[in-house]
């Protein structure tokens, strides 16, 4: 499988930042993989923020739940991370990943990674 990141590089404070991974290889409706976004900000560890489940179901990290909204196209085999109110803060490599199961995790190992996107949040 290969995922590919990809959506604005710099995004103004207390906008939305939308990022889209393009997925090849899989189909994001196969049991059961979940679709996955996380980010790692500058000098910190990977924050999981959310995921897609092969059913369509969505499932967030708490803190990030009231902000953040994951969807897909089928059609194109993507989806679609939406990240509202965005403060500096939100500056980070962000990442879509594959997991069988849903893990809720950091660990790298629990993933098939893409490559990663930054973005910068201005203030």
């Amino acid at each position: 499988v290969q995922l590919q990141e990809s959506g604005p590089g710099l995004v103004n404070s207390s906008q939305t930042l939308s990022l889209t991974c393009t997925v090849s290889g899989d189909s994001i409706t196969i049991s059961s993989w979940y679709w996955n976004w996380l980010r790692q900000p500058p000098g910190k560890g990977l924050q999981w923020m959310g995921a897609i489940a092969y059913t369509g179901g969505a499932y967030y990290d708490p803190d990030l739940k009231s902000r953040t909204t994951i969807s897909r196209d089928t059609s194109k085999n993507q989806f679609t991370l939406h990240l509202s109110s965005v403060t500096p803060e939100g500056t980070a490599v962000y990442y879509c990943a594959r997991s069988f199961g849903l893990r809720r995790s950091s660990e790298r190992s629990d993933y098939n990674w893409g490559q990663g996107t930054q973005v910068t949040v201005s203030s």
